[in-house]
């Protein structure tokens, strides 16, 4: 074998091999992101003293998607809807809806797909949950509200700002701990498991491409940094924690520039993901609830 041809088959030996320690990585965090969750902790509106409906609904392909419909109390202001965070269900967050129900909100609470109650065996980090929050407003609009406020939680968040430049049935929408891109969240979220930036950085695309490829999406096209400019002239508050290992600041500053008006960013600089109501609770309500009077309630009049 001559020379040059044995220096290119060592090549592209090591190339094979630089390509396999990147896909055989990337492929199991893909597999973890993608399957189904285990539920949090079973609530029940019921031990919180509230009247619901337990409600069953199809996502705009199909999946069935379970949760609870809690009515306000009378005289009925609005609807809003809650969209969960990645891994879980939505049990967690019903601590919000007391408060909802005392300021005349009625509530709609529903797992997305491979979360909870409802079905589906994979995550799509936003994709394809778009279609389950399409579906909760179909549901809501079939019961003769014609529109409803969205509370999205991180991923949640994510659903909602993208959901709701493509739907007008949105009103209003409150993103806590949304990101604004699935990359660098992924990135953050390899480096929080232990590996190292240079290797996350190195592993993230390849993560991406082989989820996008198993779940026949791309992932990006619903990074709300695409849509979010879209929402104008419906508002948005973006609510995020200063230390947010998942979410840089630069990001949720890029989203929020990104936006349209009305727009409102409020940080928390000693907040971590998803604990500004853990750092400001009083304040946290205050601001959530007085967001959806004043845009969902009152449409924007002062």
């Amino acid at each position: 074998m001559s020379p040059l041809l044995t220096a290119l088959v060592a090549l592209a030996s090591l190339a094979t091999i630089i390509i396999a320690a990147l896909a055989v990585p990337s492929w199991v965090a893909a597999s973890q992101i993608i399957r189904r969750r285990m539920p949090d902790s079973p609530s029940d509106p019921a031990t919180l003293g509230l009247d619901y409906e337990p409600v069953n609904f199809p996502s705009l392909d199909g999946l069935r998607l379970g949760g609870w419909l809690i009515p306000g109390s009378q005289p009925i202001r609005g609807t809003v809807i809650f969209c969960h965070g990645h891994a879980g269900s939505l049990d967690p967050d019903l601590k919000y809806v007391p408060a909802f129900h005392q300021r005349g909100f009625n509530v709609l609470q529903f797992d997305f797909r491979a979360h909870g109650r409802s079905e589906g065996q994979h995550v799509s980090m936003g994709y394809y949950e778009r279609l389950d929050l399409l579906g909760a407003v179909d549901f809501l609009q079939e019961r003769g509200i014609e529109q409803a406020g969205v509370l999205g939680f991180s991923m949640g968040g994510a659903v909602a700002i993208s959901t709701a430049a493509q739907c007008p049935a949105i009103a209003a929408v409150v993103s806590d701990g949304g990101f604004a891109r699935i990359q660098p969240t992924l990135q953050a979220g390899l480096k929080q498991r232990g590996i190292p930036l240079w290797l996350a950085s190195l592993l993230t695309p390849w993560t991406v491409r082989i989820t996008g490829w198993h779940l026949n999406c791309d992932l990006a096209e619903a990074d709300p940094l695409r849509w979010v400019h879209q929402i104008s002239p419906r508002p948005v508050l973006f609510v995020h924690g200063g230390r947010d290992i998942y979410v840089p600041l630069t990001e949720i500053e890029s989203l929020h520039a990104e936006a349209g008006n009305p727009k409102a960013l409020w940080i928390v600089q000693e907040a971590e993901h998803r604990q500004v109501d853990e750092a400001r609770p009083e304040e946290y309500l205050a601001r959530v609830l007085g967001f959806f009077e004043r845009w969902l309630v009152k449409g924007g009049a002062e």
